[in-house]
């Protein structure tokens, strides 16, 4: 009977360390199986180590391949870059860090590796040569191509075909030349006062210092006109 009892007891304690390493061992998985996710700053959800972005461990945000992707390729198709055309990180007030083209390759979609490329291209070729349409409607981008030394003024833009000054960056300034131009104020700078400056030199008007009227001397006299530029 007493050999019986010991054998129970055997088997029991046999049974409890089996269950404790069990426990123990699925305790461990738990622990590993959770420290191999990250959390993602942009989706909120937590995703497996090998599918999250790393940028050179060069900031402390943690994003998932899959919402980088997207973001970059947003940035991307809009020209949406800072510095020399890098991408801006997308984590919460993070103003160090950026998003280089040598760092992100690897994952990138083939056309948007190749429209980053061009992006850096014309930046290094360009450089301070490239400015934009005046106009705001339009906005197109340009490139000052003219030979050094050489002073181009009146200009067209290839894509809304209107005149402006490549070099005051305006609208034509029919009749003012440029140093005249930079003289004037701010609201002196319109079409309409452009128009009528280039017709009072026509008809030799004179302003009137006080009232900034173009006034006309006729046989003697001074008529004035209800002309002011300001």
């Amino acid at each position: 009977m007493a050999k019986r009892q010991l054998a129970s007891d055997l088997h029991l304690e046999d049974d409890l360390t089996i269950l404790k390493n069990s426990k123990k061992q699925k305790t461990e998985m738990g622990s590993s199986s959770s420290s191999s996710h990250c959390f993602c700053e942009i989706c909120t959800e937590k995703k497996p180590t090998e599918e999250m972005f790393n940028n050179n461990n060069s900031c402390v945000y943690s994003f998932c391949s899959d919402c980088i992707i997207k973001h970059i390729t947003i940035k991307v198709q809009h020209n949406n870059f800072i510095n020399n055309n890098e991408v801006s990180c997308p984590g919460v007030d993070c103003v160090d860090h950026v998003l280089e083209l040598e760092a992100c390759s690897s994952f990138l979609p083939k056309e948007v590796i190749e429209k980053w490329n061009e992006a850096l291209c014309e930046y290094s070729i360009l450089g301070s040569n490239k400015f934009y349409c005046p106009f705001k409607d339009c906005s197109a981008t340009l490139i000052d191509d003219g030979d050094e030394g050489e002073v181009i003024r009146q200009s067209e833009c290839p894509i809304c075909h209107r005149l402006f000054c490549a070099r005051c960056y305006v609208p034509w300034h029919s009749g003012v030349d440029c140093e005249e131009f930079q003289r004037m104020n701010e609201d002196e700078r319109g079409r309409e006062d452009l128009m009528v400056k280039e017709l009072a030199e026509e008809k030799k008007w004179k302003r009137c210092p006080r009232c900034k009227y173009y006034v006309e001397k006729t046989e003697g006299a001074v008529s004035s006109f209800a002309m002011d530029v300001d």
